[in-house]
């Protein structure tokens, strides 16, 4: 588990470097899902901040992707705003490329900087919730402060 709190700790670190003031809460459950993660923290699915990773098929480069939990991401539409086809990243490459695991990936924090496009839908929410390095854990922001800690490019994602 050593390793895994790890990811955490950072999550945590990476805030307070920033400024922010935001503390990492462990759930009692799984939080792998949007679905698991509200019902856990008592929230609407659509407030949780889901970090979706994919492969870039031409480059090879990771894509973030932190979409609204209700919302699907329309492949098609992203792929020709970064002009290359998306591919799914296997859990490996999850966490080679952003030193997370699959439902536990937070959305700042990677082993390497990616493109990252933040759903415009999580920016009618006062807050929202993401992933903190481990499926059991959380981190509470508002959106705006999603967008300024990712340096993501806000769009609609369906």
């Amino acid at each position: 588990m050593g390793e895994i709190h790890e990811g955490v700790q950072q999550v945590q670190a990476l805030l307070s470097e920033m400024g922010y003031g935001h503390t990492v809460v462990w759930l009692p459950d799984s939080a792998r899902t949007a679905k698991e993660a509200a019902d856990a923290i008592g929230c609407e699915v659509a407030e949780i901040a889901k970090s979706i990773i994919f492969r870039l098929k031409k480059s090879g480069q990771p894509l973030l992707v932190v979409a609204s939990g209700t919302n699907r991401v329309n492949e098609k539409e992203i792929a020709r705003y970064v002009q290359d086809e998306l591919g799914k990243a296997d859990a490996d490459f999850v966490r080679e490329r952003t030193g997370f695991v699959i439902g536990g990936v937070a959305p700042i924090g990677h082993s390497e900087n990616m493109i990252t496009i933040i759903d415009q839908d999580l920016l009618k929410f006062r807050t929202v919730w993401a992933a903190a390095g481990h499926p059991k854990a959380v981190f509470q922001l508002t959106p705006g402060e999603l967008v300024a800690i990712t340096k993501g490019q806000v769009m609609s994602i369906q």
